[in-house]
């Protein structure tokens, strides 16, 4: 899996590049058909804009976006809102199926005639 950390006006300390992709690595855990993780750091009017665009297999990205005055408060918030994400998407793809046929209701002979 490849995890590209990229800064737009500015630049973020190695103790805070480190700090992103050990946290962004867990990600992993929660699904694992993760391809690549791009995170773009935006340093703007005093504030830091966090965004995490995740590609999984079969085309899908993921992306979350969150602003604060701070890099790291704002990948926290942004990775929060990933994670949510990524469980909501993981667990669509496992329920894809219908009920089964244990599962459906049966009709009486009376509801029949009605």
């Amino acid at each position: 899996m490849q995890v590209a950390i990229t800064c737009r006006h500015g630049t973020i300390s190695q103790a805070t590049h480190d700090y992103m992709s050990q946290k962004v690595e867990k990600l992993l855990n929660l699904f694992g058909r993760v391809t690549s993780i791009g995170i773009t750091v935006d340093f703007t009017n005093g504030k830091s804009t966090v965004e995490i665009l995740v590609d999984t297999e079969h085309r899908h990205d993921l992306v979350s976006v969150d602003t604060d005055n701070e890099a790291t408060a704002a990948f926290d918030l942004a990775l929060h809102k990933m994670e949510q994400q990524l469980r909501k998407y993981k667990e669509k793809i496992q329920d894809h199926r219908g009920p089964g046929l244990g599962e459906l209701p049966v009709k009486s002979d009376d509801e029949s005639a009605v």
